[in-house]
């Protein structure tokens, strides 16, 4: 109903973005929000800083409180589409679910269909949250499109807006499990660095000797594939791409991550060629076996998400299944690690 009070959600400066330009803060606290968007609420004065209206060059200090009002919902432009969805999880405020690789979260230019968003709006329709805009609605947080795993949805303003602060007041539990080029030494250990957009590469994120955003990675090594390693993390921070850049600083990048490792599909021959420690191995082929596609996109999952439930505070955790190309890929890798000797 046009009469409805505007969704408000409530923001802390952090202490590493003290200093900053509002609209810079704002771009990087509501990553879903376009800058575009986030400029035209900041042009109306739908934001305010210590009471006051605050414009786009306003500098914060640590832990104050910036206020967003944000445009009512209006009629999504993207397209039902029927679509599966496993979900692991639903009620009437939010839905977990196990978002399948190669799906993108929300439609944007050359990904218009087949999206997560596509596929929400056939099955929940105009209940889903309208704060993330005319093409994000429900999305309170993404996952990379070849990045599988645990995904929650809003399915009301209110469930949102408790959401979004649970995610900046890093609330919500998240680990990830990661098959990575080489092992980790230490085999467990934190990952704690500073993270902002590669100066050479804008899509991407780097490691920063200054400025940018601290982030914190807790991981543990699993198992071992010869010249492969299963690898849990556990984001203590959010920042975009994390467990793909702190395990590429590590010097063990996610498999097949063609931004930050080595690109190209894994195969049959490379999974041999991880065991064999000679170069010289490289030259013996399988026969039948040689170029069989193992894994074609980033080995990289979203295993556990836990938070509060917005309504009524009571902890929620989920865990999804592993995809079956990973889980696939797996059980080759242990086969041939715990192979007899006699057939070495």
């Amino acid at each position: 109903m046009s009469g409805d009070p505007l969704p408000v959600v409530e923001l802390l400066c952090p202490v590493e973005m003290a200093g900053r330009r509002l609209d810079q803060v704002l771009v990087s606290l509501l990553p879903d929000l376009s800058r575009a968007f986030l400029r035209k609420v900041i042009d109306s004065g739908g934001i305010r800083v210590a009471g006051e209206t605050a414009k786009a060059s306003r500098r914060l200090r640590a832990g104050e409180v910036i206020l967003a009002t944000l445009p009512a919902p209006v009629p999504d432009r993207a397209q039902a589409e029927d679509l599966p969805l496993d979900v692991l999880y639903e009620d009437n405020d939010l839905v977990v679910v196990n978002k399948r690789p190669g799906m993108v979260a929300h439609p944007s230019a050359g990904h218009r269909q087949g999206t997560l968003v596509n596929a929400l709006l056939h099955h929940y329709g105009e209940s889903l949250s309208g704060i993330g805009g005319v093409l994000r609605p429900g999305i309170v947080h993404r996952l990379d499109r070849d990045t599988s795993g645990c995904l929650v949805a809003a399915k009301n303003d209110q469930a949102h807006q408790r959401l979004i602060q649970q995610f900046m007041a890093r609330e919500v539990g998240k680990t990830y499990l990661a098959l990575t080029q080489g092992s980790p030494m230490p085999p467990s250990g934190r990952v704690e660095v500073r993270l902002g957009r590669d100066p050479r590469h804008r899509r991407c994120q780097a490691v920063l000797p200054s400025g940018g955003r601290m982030s914190l990675t807790l991981y543990q090594t699993r198992e071992r594939f010869g010249r492969l390693a299963l690898v849990e993390c556990e984001l203590k921070t959010g920042r975009t791409h994390q467990a793909r850049v702190h395990l590429s600083h590590l010097g063990t990048p996610v498999l097949c991550d063609q931004d930050y490792g080595q690109a190209g599909p894994f195969t049959s021959r490379d999974l041999r060629d991880s065991f064999n420690l000679l170069q010289s191995a490289r030259s013996i082929p399988e026969a039948g076996e040689v170029g069989r596609i193992l894994l074609d996109r980033q080995a990289l999952h979203a295993w556990k998400l836990s938070f509060q439930h917005p309504r009524d505070n009571r902890p929620l955790q989920f865990m999804a299944p592993l995809p079956a190309d990973l889980e696939n890929l797996l059980g080759e890798l242990r086969a041939y690690r715990d192979r007899p000797l006699d057939r070495v």
